[in-house]
């Protein structure tokens, strides 16, 4: 599982990423600024996203994660000093997986952590190729599977999207996650030409 904290107080945030490994098998990335995040995200991919809501920069954090949301597929967890009921109900409409507050509750913050597992474990083990791909994929790498299947490269779809080559890369892995697809002799190429007119 690869998880991005998004904290812009760096102690609180390697503090979190220790708690993180000594308890679950995953990666970790930190961001302490809203551009750190814009940079690290698209190539990191995260499963899981913990976010401070204020960031002190022009944009909090429910407004950063909306932003992410377009494009990115990930769960929340808001971990923040904001108990006004106006903030929770921002948050509330990007339907976060959990909204914590600080000081951070390492049981709370584990316990909800287990519950995203838990849920794409879940995700995972209940017939998805046979659902509309649509559903189960972002808007960009829906974008790159309809690409794919008119046999575009690499490149090629880097240029189209204009995201670097390496984002293409693993938002391909993360396609052929979702769609439960063997990542060798073109699996996911077979596929798409296969299943082109649904992808139109």
């Amino acid at each position: 599982m690869r998880i991005l904290i998004i904290e812009d107080e760096i102690i609180i945030a390697r503090y979190i990423q220790q708690q993180l490994h000594d308890k679950f098998d995953c990666q970790t990335n930190i961001a302490v600024n809203i551009d750190e995040a814009t940079s690290i995200i698209g190539e990191f991919l995260p499963h899981l996203i913990l976010c401070d809501i204020n960031l002190n920069d022009a944009t909090d954090g429910v407004d950063l994660i909306a932003q992410f949301q377009k494009n990115f597929g990930f769960d929340t967890i808001f971990i923040t000093s904001y108990q006004a009921k106006e903030i929770i109900e921002k948050a509330a409409r990007i339907k976060p997986a959990n909204y914590i507050i600080k000081p951070i509750d390492e049981a709370q913050l584990f316990a909800a952590i287990q519950i995203v597992q838990l849920k794409n474990m879940d995700n995972e083990s209940v017939g998805i190729t046979r659902q509309n791909p649509q559903n189960l994929l972002t808007k960009i790498e829906y974008d790159i599977l309809r690409l794919i299947a008119q046999k575009k490269t690499t490149k090629e779809i880097a240029e189209t999207l204009f995201i670097s080559p390496y984002t293409v890369k693993n938002h391909r892995h993360n396609i052929c996650t979702k769609l439960q697809l063997e990542e060798e002799n073109n699996a996911i190429l077979k596929w798409a030409i296969k299943n082109s007119e649904s992808l139109k």
